[in-house]
């Protein structure tokens, strides 16, 4: 079921009209910011985000009365996440701005997580399958986000040292590992929200600054973020 989310003002940026995708966990969602605002979808897609991704977007740009070549730009959720997801959003953020000679910008889903926690300091772990997890940790600086730990993959119990601080623990990986991720962190997490997942509504503001600093790139030049080198699709993947 597609999940309908009222308009909310966020902080005020310049008139970009901006649509904003994320298929990296069992989540889609689509997003589309316009003046300082964002109106946003989410659905629980299991594996049926090439199904739903679409129809989304349509709803979403209809209701808006925008049309894709009304738009400043595309940005995708680029990894790490699910192999497919990555590639879905990344293949129907291509297609799109192909057609309507648009720029993109890919934006880091641990990234976003830490958007979505509305913390200061954000430990970020998605759970990667195979006992390990996506991680990364983001201090919240001048405005923006300042990289503590790069995005990387590895175990929970070796998961990389946090500084000294109260920390905020979010994402699929602290539900699939809390035991062990506490044990790496005792004394550091002062909230662990594991139901947090990376969103296009924060997509979308993470990628509005990227655009106007000129950091978007050709449709033809977006790719995933993997992480982790594929060898097989595993059987949720088929």
């Amino acid at each position: 079921m597609v999940r309908l989310e009222s308009r909310f003002k966020l902080q005020p940026l310049p008139d970009v009209k901006l649509l904003a995708l994320d298929t990296s966990t069992e989540y889609c969602s689509v997003a589309l910011w316009r003046d300082g605002e964002v109106d946003a979808r989410d659905a629980l897609a299991g594996q049926r985000h090439s199904e739903l991704l679409l129809p989304m977007v349509d709803e979403l740009l209809r209701r808006h009365g925008v049309r894709v070549k009304d738009l400043d730009g595309i940005a995708f959720g680029q990894g790490p996440g699910s192999f497919t997801g990555l590639r879905i959003a990344c293949g129907v953020t291509q297609g799109l701005a192909i057609g309507a000679s648009l720029p993109v910008v890919g934006v880091s889903t641990l990234l976003a997580l830490a958007q979505a926690a509305q913390s200061g300091r954000a430990v970020c772990c998605l759970d990667a399958r195979m006992g390990e997890i996506y991680h990364a940790a983001f201090v919240r600086a001048d405005g923006g986000w300042r990289t503590a730990h790069a995005p990387s993959l590895c175990a929970p119990q070796k998961a990389p040292p946090l500084p000294e601080g109260a920390w905020t623990g979010c994402g699929s990986g602290f539900a699939a590992h809390e035991a062990a991720l506490k044990r790496r962190y005792a004394g550091r997490l002062s909230v662990i929200m594991p139901q947090v997942f990376p969103h296009a509504r924060d997509i979308a503001q993470l990628a509005v600054p990227e655009f106007e600093q000129g950091r978007a790139v050709p449709a033809e030049h977006a790719a995933p973020v993997y992480i982790r080198d594929k060898v097989a699709l595993r059987s949720d993947e088929r």
